[in-house]
């Protein structure tokens, strides 16, 4: 990484960016000294984060950064967390959000994003599987957090001293940053990522918005940072660059909220999840001011690539990635024209082919793959050997996506497994199904997404009773709600007689996906 983290530079001809990209990551490699301690120290007053978290503006300094971050790592050193230790962080946007990360890095080991809107289940599932003996959070998170036996550090009870340990001696491969994912079957999988994962984004989020870090340039996403599009397509690359992240909390998405922050921030690069940049299109809402705008996800169109140019007054630039290995592929307006239908080229750094069955590239149809060695690609499925095996194929990480590459344009054709993509979100149909079927009058219950003109798809769930048992579907969807997330609850419910099953005894979700597309 070069000495202002930076991996593109201000390049103005793709090609010979692709072929002269090289990692060249060094042996010690600490991401809390990239996003935090070397601005610390070169430019102390360069501000980091605008905070509109609270009441009013606050301008969170590299040197206040580092302060705050250096007394929850004494925290975290009183609690004996140690290199290694996995340590849960259950917070919205925020300087403590941020400062938390950094400490946990600092001591080498390994930070655990958590969501504020997930319930007792969601909650429990990953801090058992991630075996978090500790999280820092603030008075909301602990109440939630009662239930569990582990240790919660919030900022009222960090001390002032910042007289901590050095930086761990880390390097690319030393686990840094365990975010779960939403999969098809069981609970969610944990994605353990190295140190290497800030630099494998850094070219993926620069080219998304036009070379990020051109002069004014001042960062700002409605996406939690608890996932990993906030938490690494945002936070952490604007930090390493040098850009103003902005931090606001927005309880839920709201046209005008959004164009207030833009303001009063003097927003100029935006990350859109498409589901915002439908609803912003729905209020013809106009955006003065803006740079560059990203989004991923999900592919566009022609019709919103055009009302971006109109409204925003930018070429939205589409980008394309998952928690396993992310921002392999992106568009940049600013190297060269966008593609409707198409999610962009494969990032500097990334090998992305369409393979077939056998692992061998195609010039048709197959599964989105990328070659091992890119740097933001995941350590292994935390304690899931046998999944992590079958991620591969050969050489490459298979996304579980189908797609075609077309001069060298990725078009994505449709998703291979269940996920459910709603709100910007994406949820795991097996963990809601896992959690109504706990129900006392559930028998059995499929989950699958519903088309949707806003959301993308939404959660319907199809529901066998047992006999004797008439719940309403208020009374299912609170069931799920109090238990798992806000965001991923059935927000439609149909109660049949059976389910398509196979013989083996397993949902058909295809069969039940039909049904819900002809509803």
């Amino acid at each position: 990484m070069t000495s202002d983290a930076r991996t593109l530079g201000f390049a103005d001809n793709f090609d010979a960016l692709r072929a002269g990209f090289d990692w060249a990551l060094p042996d010690q490699l600490n991401m809390a000294v990239e996003v935090c301690d070397r601005w610390a120290v070169t430019d102390p007053g360069r501000v980091a984060i605008i905070d509109l978290s609270g009441s009013g503006r606050r301008d969170i300094r590299y040197a206040e950064l580092w302060t705050l971050s250096r007394r929850v790592q004494k925290a975290l050193e009183a609690c004996r967390v140690g290199p290694g230790d996995r340590v849960g962080v259950l917070l919205s946007q925020s300087p403590l959000l941020a400062a938390a990360h950094i400490a946990i890095w600092r001591m080498g080991a390994i930070s655990v994003p958590l969501f504020t809107l997930f319930q007792h289940d969601a909650l429990a599932s990953r801090l058992t599987d991630s075996g978090a003996a500790v999280v820092i959070s603030d008075e909301a998170g602990e109440a939630a957090l009662a239930p569990f036996e582990l240790t919660v550090v919030t900022e009222d009870a960090l001390p002032a001293s910042t007289q901590a340990g050095p930086a761990a001696q880390t390097g690319p491969e030393t686990p840094a940053c365990l975010i779960y994912t939403s999969g098809t079957t069981g609970a969610p999988k944990g994605a353990l990522h190295g140190h290497r994962m800030l630099a494998g984004h850094l070219p993926g989020v620069e080219m998304s918005h036009d070379l990020l870090g051109r002069y004014g340039d001042v960062l700002w996403t409605p996406a939690d940072w608890a996932w990993i599009g906030g938490l690494f397509d945002v936070l952490m690359p604007g930090l390493a660059l040098g850009v103003p992240v902005v931090a606001a909390r927005m309880s839920k998405f709201s046209v005008e909220e959004c164009a207030r922050i833009i303001r009063d921030a003097s927003v100029r690069n935006v990350f859109f999840p498409p589901t915002a940049l439908r609803m912003l299109k729905a209020a013809d809402a106009h955006l003065p001011g803006l740079r560059s705008v990203a989004s991923g996800g999900e592919p566009l169109g022609a019709e919103m690539l055009a009302w971006g140019r109109e409204a925003l007054g930018v070429t939205i630039n589409e980008f394309y990635g998952q928690t396993e290995c992310n921002m392999v592929a992106s568009s940049c307006g600013a190297l060269f024209d966008a593609r409707p239908g198409a999610i962009g080229k494969a990032v500097p750094g990334f090998e992305v082919a369409v393979i077939d069955d056998s692992g061998q590239p195609t010039s048709g149809e197959g599964d989105i793959a990328v070659r091992q060695g890119a740097a933001s690609m995941m350590l292994e499925y935390w304690n899931k050997p046998s999944e992590t095996q079958e991620k591969f194929r050969g050489d490459w990480l298979v996304t579980g996506d189908r797609g075609v590459i077309e001069d060298g344009f990725i078009r994505f054709v449709g998703r291979e497994d269940d996920v459910i993509t709603s709100g910007g979100y994406r949820i795991g149909p097996a963990e809601i199904e896992d959690c109504l079927l706990t129900h006392p009058a559930v028998a059995t219950v499929g989950v699958v997404g519903k088309p949707d003109p806003v959301r993308t798809e939404i959660v319907k769930a199809y529901v066998v009773l047992k006999a004797g048992h008439a719940p309403t579907e208020a009374e299912l969807q609170d069931w799920v709600k109090s238990r798992l997330a806000s965001y991923s609850y059935p927000r439609e419910i149909a109660f049949l007689d059976a389910l398509p099953m196979t013989v083996t005894g397993k949902v058909i979700r295809k069969a039940l996906k039909a049904q819900a597309s002809r509803e």
